[in-house]
């Protein structure tokens, strides 16, 4: 089960809480953020050029429109970016003391967006799905830190991630409806390992996920069985993802946030954006229609 492939550096960079990859078939390019440098990364393999876009609040997350541009997932709401620059609030819901968190796109396309506190006290976030004409809704209320979203390959069953939890959850999901229900344990990650972050799921069916203050990423089976255990040379990732030509990269965002100088002396790729080649076989998303 142990498994020390090699991890190479795609972005050597400093980001105090690096996120939510995205592969962006598009443009052949990975999104990431820095939540709290307020930037989007844009990581082209190849020439290995990282563009970066600096926003003018704390981004969550950053996810390919079908139309050019992005959707992001801000401090104060949802915003969309247009091809020239320009931007719009889709929805907004600016509430004192919070942020956007990790965001996902289901297979038809809707926004699920996560908002969490800033001090990260338990409790008070919130799961909002929000539709391509700006129409929204709670799924999930009374979340602590939203580690992440991710669909199945038969696109009827959804992972969710609230870290202080410690569980990796499946719902039930609805594609033409968008609701998700009978949320349910797939399985638990134990104390020593660290905390589940952001997931991703695997064309077998299998869901990968960032450890947190764990060192490492993990694959379970779609029966929960741990398979895969990679260890990475810093202590807290905090998200992955498939990329790359046929989706058979997993980049992994990493975080400086929290260390101190002692911890980070002993770390230097905290921040940098990682990729574990050939590590499987991903699942291609979509881009969000509005």
């Amino acid at each position: 089960m142990g498994d020390h492939r090699s991890t190479e550096v795609a972005v050597r960079a400093e980001a105090e809480l690096g996120g939510n990859p995205t592969w962006d078939a598009t443009y052949s390019s990975l999104l990431w953020v820095d939540v709290l440098g307020s930037r989007v990364h844009r990581f082209t393999p190849g020439p290995d050029e990282d563009a970066v876009l600096d926003v003018p609040q704390h981004v969550g997350a950053a996810k390919p429109r079908a139309a050019g541009g992005l959707v992001l997932n801000l401090r104060d709401g949802v915003a969309l970016v247009d091809r020239d620059g320009a931007r719009r609030w889709l929805v907004y819901w600016a509430r004192e003391g919070m942020r956007g968190g990790d965001a996902g796109i289901d297979p038809t396309g809707r926004l699920w967006a996560g908002t969490l506190r800033y001090r990260g006290e338990p409790g008070g976030g919130w799961l909002t799905c929000v539709e391509p004409d700006g129409a929204a809704r709670v799924v999930l209320d009374d979340v602590a830190l939203g580690g992440g979203v991710a669909w199945r390959p038969d696109g009827r069953r959804m992972v969710f991630v609230d870290s202080p939890s410690r569980r990796i959850d499946v719902l039930d999901f609805d594609p033409a409806t968008g609701r998700a229900t009978d949320r349910r344990t797939l399985c638990e990650v134990e104390p020593e390992a660290g905390f589940p972050a952001g997931v991703c799921v695997d064309s077998d069916d299998c869901v990968w996920v960032a450890l947190w203050d764990g060192g490492a990423v993990r694959r379970y089976t779609p029966d929960g069985r741990l398979d895969r255990h990679v260890d990475l040379p810093v202590t807290r990732p905090s998200a992955c993802c498939f990329g790359g030509d046929g989706l058979t990269d997993l980049y992994v965002t990493t975080v400086r946030a929290g260390l101190d100088a002692s911890a980070l002396a002993g770390q230097e790729l905290a921040g940098s954006l990682l990729v574990l080649p050939d590590a499987g076989n991903g699942v291609a998303a979509p881009a969000f229609p509005g």
